[in-house]
């Protein structure tokens, strides 16, 4: 089984807030591995390698090697828990993979063909993007990095479903499974309300020459207002 990325762990003794607190002080991660028939094993990580893979992509849907003293342990990464506002890794969730035991995790999806379809080139069209992400059931050996959805033979307002989408050998669909069919990218004309959306504004926008008049200012008065009439002869 082929992986991408490794990472060196320390089993972790200590428990508690304070624990946790030293340790991101100390510069490392703490996290928790689970999964199979085995307790969960709490691991210390390296806060700065973690963050450096967080950046890739690929790490959210790949086999991940845990080295620990005892051995190797497959897994993959499950949830990431970040600080609210400062630009640190909080917690890892990391679940046991084994070889012959199905995974279902989310693959990122890949488009192509989009600026060569009939419905863009010719048709005058845009893409939407329904779906960026597919869950998929599979073995860890089959484990894709990304699904390619192409785009090449679209026209005007038609859509590509879950069930037009070509997955890789050994890779299957739960929602298909289970007899959903979801949209998953579409090609359709602008939106007449995005053309009549400039309308209002332009309306509610003064005429030239003309400045616009300062909320709560009293309206000038008008210049051909009958004069005042004169006095009565006495």
């Amino acid at each position: 089984m082929q992986t991408k990325f490794e990472l060196n762990a320390e089993v972790r003794v200590e428990q508690g807030k304070g624990a946790s607190r030293r340790l991101r002080h100390a510069g490392t991660l703490p996290a928790i591995l689970y999964g199979g028939q085995v307790e969960p094993t709490k691991l210390t990580l390296d806060h700065n390698k973690v963050q450096l893979a967080l950046e890739n992509e690929r790490f959210y849907s790949s086999i991940i090697a845990i080295n620990l003293s005892s051995g190797r342990q497959l897994a993959l990464l499950r949830d990431v828990q970040r600080h609210p506002w400062k630009n640190q890794i909080v917690h890892l969730d990391l679940q046991r993979v084994f070889e012959d035991v199905e995974i279902k995790i989310t693959v990122p999806l890949h488009f192509k063909g989009a600026e060569s379809c009939p419905g863009v080139k010719t048709e005058g069209g845009m893409v939407s993007h329904l779906k960026n992400e597919l869950e998929v059931t599979c073995l860890p050996k089959d484990l894709p990095e990304f699904i390619e959805v192409d785009l090449s033979a679209m026209r005007l307002n038609t859509a590509l479903h879950l069930a037009d989408v070509v997955f890789p050998a050994g890779v299957t669909s739960p929602d298909l499974a289970q007899g959903r069919n979801p949209s998953v990218v579409s090609v359709h004309g602008l939106r007449a309300a995005e053309a009549e959306a400039a309308a209002p504004a332009a309306e509610a926008a003064p005429a030239k020459g003309k400045a616009a008049a300062k909320p709560g200012a009293k309206p000038a008065a008008d210049a051909k207002a009958a004069p005042a009439k004169a006095p009565a002869k006495k």
